[in-house]
């Protein structure tokens, strides 16, 4: 049995039937993986690097993960919230947080991988995908992961190369645009272009197992 670990925030939390049809990205790359592939999904709604290592969240898998696991860490969605509890800086504190689930992969002889924010689909005044929704974060986490030698996958423009050439009305029902009355969570609808519902997850999901088998060796052997 091959194992994941996934740190990270609401866009791949998992999900139930309280708030469905929302759905994270771990849920959608369970479509993915191959039988003897179990994902175990640490992601929680707000979370930062900064929060999510203060809640004690990185110790609980650190008391978990084993040598040969997986760590999947995504993060940058809610580093940038003004937040005190949760704000971090891209070349600074966000590094250092990363740097730490990082050490706590390597510390166990398991393999870390960096995965940048989901794209989310922000329109403008123009009714156009807005430019650099994650500011520097993409970036800084890129930045690390070749200081570090840390395979990483850019989901970040994977997803807004997929967005910018999908048409509106298609990528609005991957996100969480629901009306009045069809789901027994969401009575009074909800318009949110930041989470998924379940076909989102899954086509966004697909982007990371392609990163995977990209990444190729033991990452691809994941992959179905």
């Amino acid at each position: 049995m091959k194992r994941i670990f996934w740190a990270g925030d609401s866009t791949v939390k998992d999900n139930y039937i309280d708030t469905y049809p929302r759905t994270g990205i771990a849920q959608g790359l369970r479509l993915y993986v191959k039988p003897d592939v179990v994902i175990l999904n640490h992601a929680e709604n707000a979370r930062s690097t900064k929060n999510f290592i203060a809640e004690g969240r990185l110790d609980r898998i650190k008391n978990e993960i084993q040598e040969n696991d997986f760590l999947f860490i995504e993060f940058g969605h809610n580093d940038w919230n003004e937040d005190p509890n949760r704000h971090t800086q891209p070349f600074g504190d966000y590094q250092r947080n990363l740097l730490q689930m990082i050490d706590v992969a390597r510390s166990k002889k398991a393999y870390p991988v960096l995965i940048t924010p989901l794209y989310c689909r922000f329109l403008d005044e123009r009714q156009s995908l807005k430019e650099n929704v994650h500011f520097d974060y993409p970036a800084a986490m890129i930045a690390l992961a070749f200081e570090q030698n840390v395979p990483y996958i850019d989901l970040c423009k994977k997803s807004e190369t997929l967005l910018l050439k999908t048409d509106l009305e298609v990528s609005k029902g991957w996100f969480m645009n629901l009306t009045k009355g069809r789901y027994v969570a969401y009575p009074d609808g909800i318009k949110d272009d930041a989470h998924l519902q379940h076909e989102g997850a899954v086509v966004f999901a697909k982007l990371i197992a392609d990163g995977l088998k990209e990444l190729g060796s033991i990452y691809a052997e994941l992959i179905r």
